[in-house]
């Protein structure tokens, strides 16, 4: 193994657990089979997944925030009163103004203290990594709470007769205009799921090696057009219009080849990076824990790297694209299946609208 550049005396954030929420509705691609025109073959051959899970009316990002953060406090024996910042990454917050890191705070029962709220999109929990790297090093916050939570399901067109059918099989499918209608979006609709996942770090002295060794984030607006939302912002007046919304100016445009051509290519630098930065080769990476957005990009992306798929975990198959949520939760999941027991070198990798892109490396 190749010395870490890195100080082993330095202050570090090390992690002490994990937790994740997931909605119980799952909704398999024949599901939505029945309200749009596309099937399950359709759906895997182009992203992979499966199934996703939605949330029920009223639950708000915040909710499985909240969930996810609690289950996190508790694997780390970690109390809400030992906490003193709390980091949430999302772009489905509950409301347009606060964000959900207060939301989230106040349903955990915590006293006031600072809460961050980011927006980087899939790249969400990545740039939350280094923000919370950050706090710990310059000595602003000792124990930190680091969330990624989604409710996709929140943005989508659908009407009440499509709900029905989605939420209740005995119900019958929705009418043809709405089976159309929605069939408009099925390149986008069968993507995307709800859920959350939360970490928390404390500043750790030891000479162990462990904790956030590094990290590589990028923007670059030049490239926002290939996966942005054209209307609602302050980029028009008003910010929002009926007009906008008839016209589906709320629905995001995605240009997929342009975004997998990109994700292919930046995820895979970027890990090359922070490992290098760290002082490692890609030999010395113990597990690669990818965004969930498509598992034939994360495919490319490993065979690229020349990682056998023993040192990646996916779970797009089963959730689905949820945004600041997916590496979080999938790293819950590789860490419950001995993927990532004390000691392993992990690099987290994303890419999302804006665009945002990066890695960070982490001892566990």
């Amino acid at each position: 193994m190749i010395p870490s550049k890195l100080p082993s005396s330095e202050t570090r954030a090390v992690l002490l657990g994990s937790g994740i929420a997931l909605p119980p509705l799952v909704v398999d691609n024949h599901r939505l089979a029945r309200i749009m025109t596309t099937d399950d073959a359709w759906i895997q051959e182009r992203s992979g997944i499966v199934e996703r899970r939605y949330v029920k009316a009223g639950v708000g990002s915040a909710d499985l925030g909240a969930q996810a953060a609690q289950a996190a406090l508790d694997d780390a024996g970690v109390g809400v009163d030992e906490v003193d910042y709390l980091v949430c990454a999302t772009m489905t917050p509950d409301h347009y103004l606060p964000g959900s890191g207060t939301l989230i705070q106040d349903r955990l029962g915590m006293a006031p203290l600072p809460a961050l709220d980011l927006r980087q999109q899939c790249a969400g929990f990545a740039y939350g990594l280094q923000v919370v790297d950050a706090l710990v090093r310059s000595g602003l916050a000792r124990t930190v709470l680091l969330v990624g939570a989604e409710v996709h399901s929140s943005l989508m067109p659908y009407s009440e007769a499509t709900w029905r059918a989605i939420e209740d099989e005995s119900a019958p499918p929705p009418p043809d205009e709405d089976i159309a209608f929605n069939s408009q979006f099925r390149h986008l609709l069968v993507l995307f799921g709800d859920g959350a996942g939360a970490m928390v770090f404390r500043a750790h002295e030891e000479n162990d090696g462990r904790g956030i060794l590094a990290s590589r984030l990028r923007g670059d607006g030049a490239e926002m057009k290939i996966l942005y939302t054209p209307g609602v912002g302050s980029g028009q007046r008003p910010y929002v219009s009926h007009a906008g919304i008839n016209a589906l100016q709320a629905v995001p445009v995605m240009e997929g080849r342009a975004v997998f051509k990109h994700a292919v290519t930046r995820m895979p630098a970027a890990t090359l990076e922070v490992l290098e930065a760290g002082g490692y080769g890609i030999d010395d990476l113990d597990l690669l824990v990818m965004h969930q957005a498509n598992l034939r990009i994360n495919e490319a992306a490993r065979k690229q790297l020349g990682l056998p798929e023993s040192k990646v975990h996916n779970n797009i198959q089963r959730y689905g694209n949820t945004t600041a949520g997916t590496l979080p939760i999938c790293f819950h999941e590789a860490r419950e299946a001995g993927k990532a027991p004390k000691g392993s070198l992990v690099a987290f990798t994303a890419l999302g609208a804006g665009l945002h892109w990066g890695s960070v490396l982490l001892r566990v």
